[in-house]
């Protein structure tokens, strides 16, 4: 598994029943998690004193139900020297991953071995955890995402972090069109990450279902590779789509075309009770 086991602004105290509960800088909030299928709470009284608390409706969504009155709308946390925004958002999600930090720390690490000048393309980018880090570690970025919201929020991050004076180009766009449009363009990265949704639409409608449209996506991407790549990241928390089947993608694209190494397993994060929460899946492939 590859564990996210880094953090001092972020902590998952315990989890159970379907939910967990986590510390995002000094606020406890109590979350909805259906991997959590285990009953055995620790500490009772953390779990009923909370600071906010997601409920799910019957009809879809949820709400927040907010405890302590003097919590902020919005706050930050860092991760090493990268600082992030983070808010309880209307979908339980709070615009951050903490999980994904493990994978923050093997795209930088590359990035710095590589001595050289780095081009990164991060796709369905969300608000940038991977962008801020590879613009830390010195690469420049092409950050793509459908949603507009989540850019502005992306492009926050990277200005919170110090880096607001690094390469990088925000697009709004739907994924595929943008590779191929970059194909024709003839333009190369040397990294590319990517964290495709189960299901999704783009900003004209553009259908997005991940068993049908992996696949072509990374063999695309192959082709957006530099002569000198790097690395290719995908991740996915797509029930049913497991990390041999991510491997599997890797081999009969990137590998076949590029050699290099490759592993594919688990994402998780300790819990303070003494286990590990999964958090979907990642396969990764590096040239060296």
């Amino acid at each position: 598994m590859f564990l996210s086991d880094k953090w001092k602004d972020y902590r998952i105290v315990d989890a159970s029943g379907g939910e967990k509960l986590e510390y995002w800088g000094k606020y406890l909030l109590r979350r909805p998690d259906p991997i959590a299928v285990w009953d055995d709470k620790h500490d009772i009284q953390k779990w009923n004193r909370v600071d906010a608390w997601y409920h799910r409706s019957t009809k879809g969504g949820g709400s927040w139900q907010v405890f302590n009155k003097q919590i902020p709308d919005e706050w930050q946390i860092c991760y090493r020297e990268l600082v992030f925004n983070v808010r309880p958002t209307g979908f339980k999600h709070t615009g951050l991953f903490p999980e994904q930090a493990v994978n923050w720390d093997w795209i930088s690490g590359l990035i710095t071995e590589a001595r050289r000048p780095i081009k990164v393309l991060n796709l369905f980018a969300y608000t940038g955890g991977a962008t801020v880090s590879a613009l830390a570690a010195g690469a420049e970025v092409c950050h793509v995402d459908a949603s507009k919201g989540i850019v502005t929020w992306a492009k926050k991050n990277v200005e919170s972090s110090g880096l607001a004076d690094r390469r990088v180009r925000y697009i709004v766009d739907d994924v595929v069109k943008f590779v191929k449009r970059e194909i024709r363009r003839g333009n190369k990265y040397d990294g590319i990450i990517m964290d495709p949704p189960s299901y999704g639409r783009g900003p004209s409608g553009e259908l997005w279902k991940i068993e049908d449209a992996l696949f072509p996506l990374v063999k695309d991407c192959t082709e957006l590779l530099s002569d000198a790549p790097l690395f290719m990241l995908i991740n996915s928390y797509t029930t049913g789509l497991s990390a041999t089947v991510l491997k599997n993608v890797l081999s009969v694209t990137t590998i076949k075309k590029f050699g290099g190494i490759m592993e594919a397993d688990e994402i998780g994060i300790p819990i303070e009770s003494g286990m590990v929460l999964p958090c979907g899946i990642s396969a990764r492939w590096s040239k060296i």
